[in-house]
């Protein structure tokens, strides 16, 4: 009987890629892009091993949202003091740490245990046009074609 042949760690060819995140709407860019760092794009996906590229991000400061998200959606932390708790809206924390904000957005799409943790490792985020990654040669991915 055959079976599929499973993808293992020390085996996988790994790529770079660069995304622009000018005018691409926020909810998109990170649904593709945890898809790549999870390597769902590849046939030799297996869910058990870390077959995803690596990511960079460019220009994370124009990352879009949509409708009014940018003044209504909010963000809560807590500090687990009593009077610790502190809100921030979409807008502000996008203009204030964007490369978080994007972060924070493609984190909750992979999954919360080591794996997931050992994925994050391999997205870069930049807010501006520069990034320090040429040496790798990474290649130029256009979101809107992917979806």
């Amino acid at each position: 009987m055959r079976t599929t042949p499973l993808a293992k760690a020390n085996e996988v060819d790994r790529k770079w890629y660069v995304v622009d995140a000018t005018d691409v709407v926020l909810g998109r860019i990170s649904s593709v892009v945890a898809a790549i760092l999870r390597g769902k794009n590849k046939p030799t996906y297996t869910p058990n091993v870390d077959t995803g590229d690596n990511v960079i991000i460019i220009n994370a400061e124009k990352v879009k949202l949509t409708g009014k998200k940018a003044k209504k959606k909010i963000y809560y932390t807590h500090s687990d003091h009593p009077g610790g708790l502190k809100s921030i809206s979409a807008g502000e924390k996008r203009d204030k740490t964007p490369e978080l904000f994007i972060e924070d957005s493609i984190r909750g799409m992979l999954p919360h245990n080591s794996l997931g943790r050992q994925q994050i490792k391999k997205l870069h985020i930049y807010a501006g046009s520069e990034h320090g990654n040429q040496a790798q040669n990474p290649e130029m991915l256009d979101i809107n074609k992917l979806v």
